[in-house]
């Protein structure tokens, strides 16, 4: 008996006589453990789609981005990612822990491919990856549950330009966020932030932010 589907699943595959490729599909490619192939692939994405559930069970889904390795293969059950300086809301993180059901979506848009993957989250304070992540304010381990390929024929083809200007990288400072020098929000930046839109452009105007963003420059 499957455990990947339950009965609203079964009841559309009966609909749409699916139920049979289902079945195979679960067979061939639902996996429990990480192979070689999926750890290179894993690994040399810049992004991610992370799915977290809140305390009343709304989902929302959160992009997450990093230099090239950000996300560690520790062992063949378990991945780890930072959680790196972002708005302030932890909306993702908080959700986690209390919710730490978590859905994972790696893909790659130049050549078309892309894995779902599924498992429990845990975050600890001073986890010892901590050290190798610049700037990471956390770690998220993820204990997979079950991972599978999907089918790649409705993947846009594009082409990466370049990557992010804000991505943390060692030996320099992490430029600030363009939308920190908005005027509205210096009253309550974090401590660290404080002082820094003088030193690195100025303050702005919403509307000067939203010209600036519309640039692809914020």
């Amino acid at each position: 008996m499957s455990d990947l589907y339950a009965d609203s699943h079964r009841e559309l595959q009966d609909q749409f006589d699916t139920r049979r490729l289902a079945d195979c599909l679960e067979e061939m490619i639902v996996a429990d453990a990480i192979s070689k192939d999926d750890r290179f692939f894993i690994e040399s994405r810049e992004f991610f789609f992370l799915s977290t559930v809140n305390p009343d069970g709304q989902p929302t889904v959160s992009f997450k981005g990093g230099p090239v390795g950000f996300v560690k293969v520790v062992n063949e059950s378990t991945i780890a990612f930072p959680s790196y300086d972002g708005n302030g809301m932890f909306y993702s993180i908080g959700n986690l822990a209390v919710k730490p059901e978590i859905g994972i979506l790696f893909i790659d848009f130049e050549k078309p491919h892309r894995v779902r993957f599924h498992g429990r989250a845990s975050i600890q304070d001073n986890d010892p990856l901590l050290g190798e992540y610049k700037e990471a304010d956390l770690v998220v381990r993820v204990q997979l549950s079950k991972m599978w390929i999907n089918c790649p024929r409705y993947i846009p083809k594009l082409v990466k330009v370049e990557s992010s200007r804000y991505l943390p990288k060692p030996g320099r400072e992490t430029p600030l966020a363009g939308w920190k020098r908005i005027d509205a929000v210096q009253d309550a930046l974090p401590k660290k932030d404080v002082g820094r839109p003088e030193r690195e452009g100025g303050v702005i105007t919403m509307d000067q932010w939203t010209t600036l963003k519309q640039k692809g420059e914020g």
